[in-house]
């Protein structure tokens, strides 16, 4: 949390508007995507589930219908094994994050498993990426891995360059990031 905006804007802002907002540079999509949430949507006199996976749509886009708001998010407890890690690179501290990654996976001997790796500032959605949690499954994240990992982001990540960095710069920050939360995961 500590890395979602300013002091005054969290303070302020929530959970649900945050998700519901869909902002494809928002931490709180990406872990939820990570983390295999499902959201609670109510309308006056009915509610459904929908997997955070399938929730956001596209920029700014999600599967809210009319008179819909977010009511709550249920996260499955974590089982023994599982770790999280949360990193960003951001112009300052509090800003939209140029890109990042919420990681989590179950840790037994240094190997990773069941990885779920979510990407923010890197497409119009988070962006679960699937292959390179597959290059990962079973092996310990040793530089072979890692680059293993990476290699899969060029395609997985749908990154666009913005006003202060190219996609060239974007996707070489993700890789460095996925190394260094594949590395924290191990830790």
């Amino acid at each position: 949390v500590r890395n979602v905006a300013h002091a005054a804007i969290r303070n302020l802002g929530t959970f649900g508007g945050s998700i519901a907002l869909a902002d494809p540079a928002a931490e709180y999509p990406a872990c939820t995507v990570a983390l295999d949430a499902t959201f609670v949507l109510a309308r006056r006199g009915s509610e459904r589930r929908v997997k955070a996976r399938e929730f956001f749509r596209g920029l700014y886009e999600t599967m809210l219908q009319p008179g819909e708001l977010v009511s709550a998010g249920e996260f499955p407890l974590a089982e023994a094994g599982y770790r999280s890690v949360f990193l960003e690179l951001a112009r300052r501290r509090g800003d939209y994050a140029i890109v990042g990654v919420a990681a989590h996976a179950r840790v037994a001997g240094g190997r990773i498993s069941d990885a779920r790796l979510a990407f923010l500032g890197a497409g119009s959605t988070p962006v679960l990426a699937v292959r390179a949690a597959s290059a990962l499954e079973g092996r310990k994240p040793d530089a072979q891995a890692i680059a293993a990992a990476q290699a899969t982001l060029d395609e997985e990540l749908e990154v666009q360059a913005d006003l202060y960095s190219s996609r060239a710069t974007k996707l070489h920050l993700a890789r460095v990031l996925l190394g260094r939360a594949l590395v924290a995961l191990a830790a």
